[in-house]
């Protein structure tokens, strides 16, 4: 009898010692945080410009209250919790069987979730500094503040996100290539892979067993188990053994 997807992944993830996992925003949505590129994500809603130019380093600068103003309203989760998934990896990480998180997002849910090496290619919302004299701000001291928020030396407080137009951080980028070259399994999952340069870390992969979960469209990869269904789903269904 041919084994079901989940078995096959029960299988995988039994014999796996040094698993790392790469997450893109379908991660998330299972905690209610939009995707970008689905059909009801942001790239097909209809906004004042372009969320490719909402979320750049260009409109901070120049139309700073336009920023904030879709940055409030579109990408703060201020009541998302983690899911399945992001509970799932915790507690494979606390079993030593998961290396590392090597995530797209921002939301900071896999640290809530109690993961604690997660390398974050494109920031945390959960971090805010002022662009004048670097003190730190954290998410509930950005939300008590509306519109633009401003540190008390009266700079501009700037979440610690990559945008468009921004370089991803060199120590968090080494950090993450190391683990997916020395991870026996890499399993990538609610990403279509088409974000550069985060998805081409993947070819740093030299393990035994690659796995996608994805419930839309990904790139195809030469020789990966593919699962198209929700990643929580999927991982609730995997025991820790």
């Amino acid at each position: 009898m041919e084994k079901s997807n989940i078995e096959k992944l029960q299988e995988i993830i039994d014999h796996s010692r040094r698993l790392v996992f790469f997450g893109g925003a379908g991660v998330s949505t299972e905690s209610g945080i939009p995707d970008f590129r689905s059909k009801d994500g942001l790239y097909n809603q209809k906004y004042k410009f372009p969320p490719e130019y909402m979320l750049s380093h260009e409109c901070f600068m120049e139309r700073t209250e336009d920023f904030f103003e879709f940055y409030r309203d579109k990408i703060l989760a201020y009541e998302a919790k983690p899911n399945a998934a992001h509970l799932f990896l915790a507690r494979l990480e606390q079993a030593g069987k998961l290396s590392a998180v090597v995530t797209q997002n921002i939301d900071g849910l896999h640290d809530d979730a109690g993961s604690k090496k997660v390398f974050e290619l494109h920031g945390s919302v959960r971090r805010n500094y002022c662009t004048r004299c670097g003190a730190f701000y954290t998410l509930d001291e950005v939300k008590r503040q509306k519109g633009v928020p401003h540190c008390s030396c009266g700079g501009v407080i700037k979440p610690d996100v990559v945008l468009y137009g921004e370089g991803l951080d060199d120590d968090t980028v080494t950090g993450a290539i190391r683990a997916i070259a020395e991870a026996d399994t890499l399993l990538i999952a609610g990403t279509s892979l088409t974000v550069y340069p985060a998805a081409g870390l993947i070819r740093y992969f030299r393990g035994r067993d690659l796995v996608v979960i994805n419930l839309g469209g990904t790139e195809p990869i030469p020789g990966a188990f593919v699962i198209n269904d929700r990643v929580g789903k999927v991982l609730a269904q995997i025991k820790i053994r």
